[in-house]
């Protein structure tokens, strides 16, 4: 198998790891993707990003109330 952040995977698609990527694990060698996208523009004095792990993506929210969300402009 292949080794990602500590944890071995089996051969194969790996659709999910632990820590939110897309994987593709040969003798070879290991690709993988991010299922996420990180938020780069929004107001970063007010809010603040928060990753979920369940989701997967990041939670842009109010910095004194995280149960408001902020208007995202752009992620990478």
């Amino acid at each position: 198998g292949c080794i990602l952040h500590g944890k071995i995977y089996p051969f194969g698609e790996i659709s999910r790891t632990d820590n939110c990527y897309r994987c593709d694990c040969s003798r070879e060698e290991m690709n993988c993707c991010a299922l996420f996208h990180t938020p780069v523009s929004y107001d970063k004095e007010k809010c603040k990003a928060v990753f979920n792990q369940e989701s997967c993506n990041y939670d842009v929210v109010q910095k004194d109330d995280s149960s408001k969300k902020c208007f995202v402009y752009s992620q990478v």
